[in-house]
């Protein structure tokens, strides 16, 4: 008996070493995991959401050495009543309103600041749809009909073998993709934990092999599609896009700060919702595209993008929101009323007409609430109409 004791005390006490020994090795990955399954938990959220390279390796996007681009304030304005409700409901940490290119209104709630650089979330998607324009216009993307294959031909033989850059750029692509984010399996929260494990986003892309429909007959939003988009921008140009989006265009916006991107173990950029930048230059980029892809006099997105991405093309059903190239067009809006959308209340939201751009932040957990979505628009519009 004394024979096995010893022997059972060396086996836990190699145990013990092991453990230690992986936890020490994969202490960043472990600490990453940890991070990722308390990232919207009510205490922790708002704190996560301004400071996301905590929990997810990332990269920056430099902002080059050129000067800020000057936000200059108009008159200061008062927001309908409604508003204030709208803002202690929906969790709202940044609200930023441009009329005629001015700030009129800028707050900040939750003990954050103007300086945080805040996820965007989906809000990337129109960023990465901007430069899609762009390399079109050089001539680095033939055309929108091109199978995904042409630039990204580790995708063939998968669920994404047939579609086109039109079809994933519209949310058209068929693919099967459970974005439940409630769901522990669902495929949106294994592919967050492929982010914080330091695995690879293109192999996981490529391992999804079902479809529901077949390309470009059916719109449903599939967060994966844009990783796609990602795939045939750095398989036309053989460029990260962070390197590109920083030189097609965050250095001529001359942003305040530099922002970044989440990334995978491999440096790839988390392009469907991984850019984090201030509220401010959110509002930028949107003014940018009030004005028709000009900045301070300098274009940076073709004016045939602006207007072709952000108009009602995808397959949606009659009551669905609409949606153009990585952009929302809200449920009855007027002519020239576009947005980009965070799933947890993150908007930039663009009235033309009225020259009004709304840059919104927020920590919403009731996002899947029925009626948040129409709520929030509802407000875009109140704001917009009364200035």
């Amino acid at each position: 008996m004394r024979t096995f004791g010893k022997w059972l005390g060396r086996i836990l006490l190699a145990l013990v070493v092991a453990i230690v020994v992986v936890g020490l090795w994969k202490r960043e990955q472990i600490t990453r995991l940890l991070a990722v399954n308390s990232l919207f938990s009510e205490e922790k959220i708002v704190q996560n959401f301004s400071h996301m390279d905590a929990a997810f390796l990332s990269v920056p996007v430099p902002r080059g050495d050129g000067p800020t681009s000057e936000l200059f304030y108009g008159p200061e304005t008062n927001l309908p009543a409604a508003v204030d409700a709208w803002i202690k409901d929906r969790t709202v940490t940044a609200l930023l309103v441009l009329k005629d290119g001015q700030i009129v209104y800028e707050n900040y709630f939750h003990g954050t600041s103007a300086d945080d650089r805040r996820i965007g979330w989906s809000m990337a998607k129109s960023y990465l749809s901007a430069l899609v324009g762009i390399l079109m216009a050089e001539g680095k993307i033939a055309s929108l009909d091109d199978p995904v294959t042409k630039y990204a031909p580790m995708l063939a033989g998968g669920a994404y073998d047939g579609a086109s850059l039109r079809n994933v750029l519209q949310m058209a692509s068929g693919v099967v993709f459970d974005e439940d984010y409630l769901d522990f399996n669902s495929d949106i929260n294994r592919m967050g934990r492929v982010l914080a494990l330091g695995g690879k986003m293109d192999d996981f892309t490529a391992a999804l092999k079902a479809r529901f429909a077949e390309p470009g007959q059916q719109w449903q939003y599939v967060s994966i599609d844009t990783h796609v988009v990602g795939m045939v921008v750095r398989g036309a140009t053989g460029r990260g896009i962070s390197d590109l989006l920083s030189e097609k265009v965050i250095k001529p916006l001359g942003l305040e700060t530099a922002p970044y991107y989440l990334t995978d173990g491999v440096g790839t950029a988390f392009v469907l919702g991984g850019l984090n930048m201030t509220t401010r230059d959110y509002a930028r980029f949107g003014q940018m595209f009030a004005q028709g892809g000009v900045w301070q006099g300098k274009r940076i997105v073709p004016a045939d993008w602006v207007a072709a991405s952000t108009r009602p093309s995808a397959p949606t059903a009659p009551d669905q929101t609409g949606y153009g190239l990585q952009w929302w067009i809200p449920s009855g809006a007027e002519p020239g009323v576009f947005m980009a959308r965070g799933i947890y209340g993150q908007y930039i939201y663009i009235d033309t007409t009225r020259n009004v751009v709304i840059a919104t932040n927020a920590a919403d957990r009731q996002f899947r609430d029925t009626g948040v979505s129409q709520q929030n628009e509802d407000i875009f519009r109140l704001i917009a109409s009364n200035l």
